[in-house]
């Protein structure tokens, strides 16, 4: 029961959180600027208006790829919040990008298609580091389970400090914060074309945002877990990864998709696997 409580609090109140972290982020970003910014509300503002607009589509498969996206987003954090299998998470987390990329692929846009080959990319970038990281915290805990790994007596990050820096170096991807925004980017800054959601509009692109918001809550739930031995460490700690996200958002420009895959990969390999591997071999001894 109390699983279901805490699925259920995500269902109901991610979207809350996440909307919240995306106004601040725009705020703390126009700062940066040295512009004023707008209220911290504008993106529930924002996504209110689109709820309002005609449903407009280029085909009638759009919907059910775009609604299958938010379901699954929805799915795989409500799992981890339940204390699931992490690899049950990161399997719904990269379904539900592929139906996103689907939806980019059903409109006849050559702009559309470019973003859709984008996000492929960006997948095959930060996964291995997302599996890297399970695996690490099976490794220390023997458990998959976000509820095993988040009881665990000591912090992980002491343990797992290399895959705790890697998780941070693909978090930029996940957060589609520069310079690794390749697909599309969340400000308008970057582009008038809006990679893999340009043809998406009205209703559709809400939920897209709304799917986003869940995306970030579930990707900051895991750097919690690296700290979860000590929840106000914990907290503090996604304060200032988030803090340093906007940070690297604001002063990098973005890169190449081969910069990106071929970075992602050597932190993952270097970083990740290495953490591993000596925690094995101390196992081992």
């Amino acid at each position: 029961m109390i699983s279901l409580a805490w699925a259920a609090a995500f269902i109901l109140l991610a979207p809350a959180i996440g909307g919240l972290i995306a106004g601040i982020d725009r705020k703390v970003t126009a700062h940066m600027q040295g512009r004023v910014g707008p209220s911290i509300f504008q993106p529930f503002y924002d996504v209110g208006k689109l709820f309002e607009k005609e449903g407009a589509m280029v085909n009638e498969t759009q919907r059910f790829y775009v609604l299958s996206y938010f379901v699954f987003a929805v799915f795989a954090g409500a799992i981890f919040f339940a204390g699931g299998n992490l690899l049950l998470v990161i399997f719904g987390l990269t379904l539900a990008e592929i139906f996103l990329v689907l939806g980019a692929y059903s409109a006849n846009s050559p702009y559309s298609h470019v973003g859709a080959e984008r996000e492929l990319i960006q997948i095959m970038a930060y996964e291995p580091m997302l599996l890297l990281t399970a695996v690490g915290m099976y490794v220390v805990t023997r458990s998959f389970d976000a509820i095993d790994i988040a009881g665990f007596p000591t912090l992980l990050v002491l343990l797992l400090p290399g895959v705790f820096l890697g998780f941070v170096y693909i978090l930029t991807i996940k957060l589609r914060k520069s310079p690794f925004d390749i697909s599309t980017s969340h400000h308008a800054h970057q582009e008038i074309v809006k990679g893999v959601t340009t043809e998406f509009s009205g209703p559709n692109l809400g939920f897209i945002e709304v799917a986003h918001w869940y995306e970030v809550v579930l990707m900051l739930a895991f750097v919690f877990l690296f700290f979860a031995a000590n929840w106000i460490l914990g907290i503090i700690a996604i304060i200032i990864v988030y803090l340093l996200e906007l940070a690297i958002d604001n002063t990098n420009a973005r890169v190449k998709w081969q910069l990106a895959v071929k970075s992602s990969w050597t932190i993952a390999l270097v970083l990740g696997a290495l953490n591993i591997a000596v925690l094995y071999l101390i196992g081992r001894a």
